[in-house]
């Protein structure tokens, strides 16, 4: 699968793309269950909101489970990744953000690149986010608010990581979160947007687009599947001890995109 010359031309202009259904229910289906299995394995890949139950996020999934494994090669997510970059790619990071119904926190404001930069010393913005729908997202369950064409910008200069860190396993938009005046800034000169639309859909979107989500207090679960992707060639260089391989992968090996119609409802068995 490849992106058209618009959809190339709209990711390059306002910093992301998004395609409703890319895929289908029973594919989202498995998804969904294979993030159920994961969740409920205890260790530092799995983050817990602040009551120290609910769970916030989980890392590196792929790692674990057969589902996700496939999904990072899964034609239509890496054929059009490695478009956008015109250049062999590995996983950078993988995460599910959960922001559970009634209560699921919110994400502040800031520049993914800007905490790669911080936390892993990477040289250049060499990487494309796929964000995968794993709930319908609408405008009442939190969904990922950008500031379209604000990658264009660079790094606001102003983001930094802050004195007191939110969470010790990673680094927190909250760690690196943009002022208020930077945001009354940038809103004014972009305007700001929410991609909704249905379980299965996926967003591309910019490792330097600002970005944030309000707190889910609807009744309606926003679990939200991110896969970063990076260069080959653009490998974190940490100038202390890198960050654990569940944060921050370090099988840099080029992927290759599955053969045939790849499944991803299969049996689910850890990999």
């Amino acid at each position: 699968m490849l992106l058209s010359e618009e959809q190339v031309g709209t990711y390059r202009e306002q910093g992301f793309l998004v395609l409703d259904s890319l895929f289908a229910p029973d594919e989202v289906e498995a998804l969904c269950d294979a993030f159920r299995r994961d969740g409920e394995i205890p260790g530092e890949h799995r983050i817990v909101e602040e009551d120290g139950r609910a769970v916030r996020a989980v890392y590196a999934s792929h790692q674990r489970q057969s589902e996700f494994a496939a999904l990072v090669r899964h034609p239509r997510v890496l054929g059009p990744v490695r478009q956008l970059l015109d250049a062999e790619v590995y996983v950078y990071q993988f995460k599910i953000n959960a922001k559970p119904a009634m209560g699921g926190g919110g994400w502040a404001w800031h520049q993914d690149f800007a905490a790669w930069r911080v936390a892993d010393n990477l040289r250049a913005p060499r990487l494309v986010n796929v964000g995968v729908f794993l709930d319908d997202v609408t405008e009442f369950n939190g969904p990922v608010i950008f500031v379209p064409g604000s990658h264009r910008d660079g790094l606001v200069s102003s983001a930094r990581r802050h004195d007191t860190a939110r969470s010790e396993q990673h680094l927190d938009p909250d760690d690196i979160a943009l002022r208020p005046s930077d945001m009354v800034s940038l809103a004014a000169q972009h305007g700001m947007t929410s991609p909704k639309g249905k379980a299965g859909s996926v967003v591309f979107f910019d490792p330097e687009i600002v970005h944030g989500s309000a707190p889910n207090m609807s009744p309606y679960d926003r679990r939200l599947l991110i896969l970063t992707y990076n260069d080959v060639t653009n490998e974190p260089r940490p100038l202390g001890e890198p960050r654990p391989d569940y944060v921050v992968c370090r099988d840099t090996t080029p992927l290759q995109v599955l053969d045939g119609t790849p499944v991803l409802a299969t049996a689910g068995e850890a990999v």
